[in-house]
């Protein structure tokens, strides 16, 4: 009988990589801290980091034939490879959770729903309120998409009118056509929706391979042992997308600065160096207050410490809500 892979355990739920670090055993939970705290944020997101409407849509007319990168917000990303269009964990709504609970979004996506291109492959990292928005795939309107995303998570899908729906587990991978691969890699993350369902559901980094290059789009994610061994086998990495928000939870626990499964800007570059990364993209920052570090400190942070991690400062790259930048000039080391 073939040995069940560590991640898999007998009760059919799942766990990080071996070697993981265990959640934070002093974590106990509480709104009534949590939105004292909240209240003493500066929620003014300077207008410099938001782009106007009308360019949003210009720029993508502008890029309509080019590989190209756009910020939506939070996890959201357009990435366009030749004739595929590929979006990331998308969530359109005004709030992180079920019906009208949940983190509200304190910026817009920098596109409606209505106003996306075509789509042409759907990626789903995990199924966590602000990466799995349930409003977003009932109303999404390219249901002929390719959606791809971890073990049990297909039903969500399936009963939305999805017609190509791939549940794969880490190492597996899908040529979607000749020249785009996409493969599910472990992270060091959780699932829950619910009060009983937790683990009951894989999570996972995308890597998207293309023409050669390599983009190594994360999952919600805390530092690992796993990184250095991704960065040996499949390192290295043209461009990183990985989180730097969501990360101070104190002073509901005893330490500032630090969550298991979420990575601060320091350890998103550790994470990204590990995986032996040429540029690496923060995100996950500027849409929803997840935790209690003011809301402009991961970008400022990611970029003040990218010399520390190996990173020249144009290498650790910020983008704005609603910036779209050709894959030629995002990987251009001119």
């Amino acid at each position: 009988m073939k040995k069940k892979p560590f991640h898999h355990l007998s009760d059919g739920t799942f766990r990080n990589p071996e070697g993981s670090p265990e959640r934070e055993s002093n974590f106990k939970w509480s709104f009534k801290i949590f939105n004292k705290e909240k209240k003493k944020l500066n929620m003014n997101i300077p207008k410099g980091y938001v782009v106007e409407k009308e360019k949003v849509l210009s720029d993508l007319e502008k890029f309509k034939d080019d590989d190209f990168i756009g910020w939506i917000g939070h996890a959201t990303f357009l990435i366009k490879l030749g004739e595929t269009t590929i979006i990331t964990d998308p969530v359109f709504s005004k709030n992180a959770g079920p019906l009208f609970f949940g983190p509200k979004r304190f910026t817009e996506p920098a596109l409606k729903l209505s106003e996306i291109p075509k789509t042409d492959l759907f990626l789903l990292t995990h199924n966590h309120y602000d990466h799995q928005d349930m409003t977003t795939i009932r109303r999404f309107p390219f249901k002929d998409a390719k959606v791809i995303l971890p073990l049990k998570l297909g039903k969500y899908f399936t009963k939305n009118g999805y017609s190509d729906v791939n549940e794969i587990d880490w190492y597996d991978e899908i040529q979607v056509n000749e020249n785009l691969k996409v493969s599910l890699l472990p992270a060091v993350h959780w699932s829950k929706r619910s009060l009983n369902d937790t683990n009951k559901t894989l999570w996972g980094n995308f890597l998207i391979e293309y023409k050669g290059k390599k983009i190594f789009f994360a999952c919600d994610t805390g530092v690992g042992n796993i990184y250095k061994d991704l960065g040996n086998k499949f390192g290295p990495i043209d461009l990183t997308l990985i989180n730097i928000g969501a990360y101070n939870f104190y002073p509901i626990t005893p330490y500032k600065d630090k969550s298991s499964y979420h990575t601060n800007p320091e350890e998103g570059l550790s994470v990204a160096k590990d995986l032996r990364s040429k540029k690496v993209i923060g995100m996950h920052w500027g849409t929803f207050v997840l935790s209690l570090e003011p809301i402009m400190e991961p970008p400022k942070r990611f970029k003040d410490n990218a010399t520390k991690y190996g990173f020249k400062e144009k290498e650790a790259i910020i983008f704005k809500i609603g910036e779209i930048q050709s894959l030629k000039n995002l990987l251009s080391y001119n």
